[in-house]
């Protein structure tokens, strides 16, 4: 008995522990589970690793084929992030496979997937759930050429210094990636039917995809700027995934290599891996381009209290409040596109938000002739910004009977007709009854 209030006091201790999980108020509070084949990786790629550690995440190293790993516990999910460094495994252990991972991104959760030459089946049908299909041949690499890295190595031309970003600052960060960024591995192509996964960095239009060490008998399924070679995906509830096909990519000696084009005689002394990485991570893991929407209101023009219902023809104000995530604080967020929509079957009226540079969006309108029940609705789609999705329901009524004018302006043609008219009848009515 003397036990129990000890294991009482260690388990509230242990409480802000379990609740260090992901929170809109503070997206980079987040556990991160890394699946590796080897736990060698974690000091052969501790570079990257330790980037995503002095940043606030707590990771969590577990081999793919322990049997004990789980994603989640009692119904919660125990990670934010799943990071999947095993691209050779051909399953997971645990209670861990393709659909709980699946689920896992379903539920919000963000998943980096590194594949590599001789990847298993298990990590490419993943893969292709996220719209990215890897070259079906297991040996086959991307190759070029005439953009490969340090000529003087010739060998086969799949160590490539690719530049080809993508033109994104909130993806990318503000600061240009100056060193080409170094790629030995196996390409993909996008799933032209998902519009939700787009290039991050690609190939040359030298490059394709086959095997180094065989001859090239047919054409490659895989060529020019059609190869990916790292991609990314926005789910719709903003989970945020990145797909790469090389794990050396990540490597320390990759971090550390010089680089230099071949046909290029400027040789830099660190490529570009480590820059270019570590600014889409923080992408991916909601450090940059993560919006919220606050403080929704809408009122009638010269009032502040939110009505019930609006009346036809009526003024009215709309505003909201836009913040972006940036790594340690809320910032407003500045555009000059974003739209909101009064809306009953179809938009009645389109208006593009005002901002005064402190995350505060406005505008003014005046309710549109018809009554029903309307949407304010704000839907903001922006390629690297999560997705916006506001809307708040008012009815709109007719005039009653007394609010109605006494004298319609538009009717003053209807009221000259009647008074003509009557005076026409009494002038008749004198002139036929007197007149002889």
């Amino acid at each position: 008995m003397a036990r129990s209030p000890l294991i009482l006091v260690a388990l509230i201790c242990l409480i802000p522990i379990v609740c260090h999980s992901f929170s809109p108020e503070s997206p980079t509070s987040r556990r991160i589970l890394v699946l590796v084949d080897d736990l060698a990786i974690k000091s052969s790629h501790s570079l990257y690793f330790k980037s995503l550690s002095s940043r606030g995440y707590d990771l969590d190293f577990k081999l793919a084929d322990d049997p004990k790993i789980s994603l989640q516990r009692y119904g919660q999910y125990l990670y934010d992030g799943l990071v999947l460094f095993c691209p050779t495994v051909d399953h997971f252990g645990g209670s861990i496979d393709q659909a709980s991972i699946l689920d896992f991104v379903d539920s919000g959760h963000d998943l980096i997937i590194v594949a590599d030459v001789q990847s298993s089946d298990l990590i490419r049908e993943i893969a292709i759930e996220c719209g990215a299909d890897f070259d079906e041949d297991p040996a086959a690499m991307v190759i070029d050429h005439i953009n490969y890295a340090n000529p003087e190595n010739e060998g086969d031309h799949t160590m490539i210094a690719s530049d080809n970003f993508v033109k994104s600052d909130v993806i990318l960060g503000s600061a240009k990636i100056e060193a080409p960024v170094l790629f030995q591995g196996i390409g993909h192509s996008l799933n032209p039917a998902n519009s939700l996964v787009f290039k991050v960095l690609s190939a040359s239009p030298a490059a394709y995809s086959a095997n180094p060490k065989a001859k090239l008998s047919n054409p490659p399924a895989l060529s020019g700027s059609d190869i990916s070679l790292v991609s990314v995906m926005q789910a719709r509830n903003n989970a945020r995934i990145l797909i790469c096909g090389s794990l050396s990519m990540f490597s320390n000696r990759l971090f550390r290599s010089e680089v230099q084009k071949a046909r290029d005689s400027t040789r830099l002394e660190k490529s570009g891996n480590e820059q270019f990485l570590n600014e889409i991570s923080k992408w991916v893991f909601h450090e940059r381009g993560h919006l919220k929407a606050i403080n929704v209101r809408h009122h009638k023009s010269g009032e502040e209290d939110e009505p019930a219902v609006y009346r036809i023809n009526d003024d009215l104000e709309y505003s909201v409040e836009i913040y972006e995530w940036t790594g340690t604080s809320w910032e407003p967020y500045v555009a000059d596109d974003v739209q909101v929509q009064f809306f009953m079957m179809s938009p009645y009226v389109l208006k593009t938000l005002s901002s005064n540079g402190k995350g505060l969006y406005s505008t003014t309108f005046k309710v549109p002739d018809v009554y029903g029940v309307f949407q304010f609705k704000v839907e903001y789609e922006k390629l690297g910004y999560t997705t916006l999705s506001l809307s708040k329901q008012i009815p709109v009524r007719p005039f009653r009977h007394n609010e109605y004018e006494r004298f319609i302006t538009a009717a003053y043609p209807y009221y000259g007709a009647a008074f003509s008219m009557m005076a026409g009848f009494f002038l008749f009515s004198f002139l036929h009854l007197y007149n002889k």
